[in-house]
């Protein structure tokens, strides 16, 4: 096997993500192995842990699994090389545009639900603090 290639375990290491959710994306059409050994086993390449990548990002953000095909159905028609004209261009950046905009509302509201559990947290820590008998000494 050369250096180009990297079997399941390593791109999950890499992507901190487990052999079955790889298998799971491989399953709905959302990353494919490059290749396979002569023993069967799945390949991969740079290109496809940048893909797995994308995914790993948007999952938490609540993007849907046709959310993600379709954001990266545009992102490799753009980095194809292919020559697109420039109504087809356009009609592409402005799908990225979409998901980078429902991308930043979604940070957004976790930055407001981080706040709110940081609060919650510092809360409960000053309750302790109040009721521990070293406190009243």
């Amino acid at each position: 096997m050369d250096g180009k290639h990297m079997q399941i375990g390593e791109v999950a290491a890499r992507t901190e993500l487990s052999l079955r959710t790889i298998r799971h994306y491989e399953e709905t059409g959302l990353v494919i192995p490059s290749a396979r050994s002569q023993g069967g086993f799945r390949l991969y390449t740079e290109t496809d842990v940048a893909r797995l990548m994308v995914i790993r990002r948007m999952k938490p953000l609540g993007f849907t699994l046709e959310q993600m095909r379709d954001l990266l159905d545009a992102t490799d028609r753009l980095d194809s090389g292919d020559a697109l004209d420039a109504d087809e261009r356009e009609a592409l950046l402005e799908r990225v545009r979409t998901y980078e905009r429902a991308a930043a509302e979604q940070v957004e509201k976790l930055r407001v639900q981080l706040a709110r559990a940081e609060d919650f947290a510092a809360a409960l820590g000053a309750r302790l603090e109040q009721n521990t008998p070293a406190a009243r000494a």
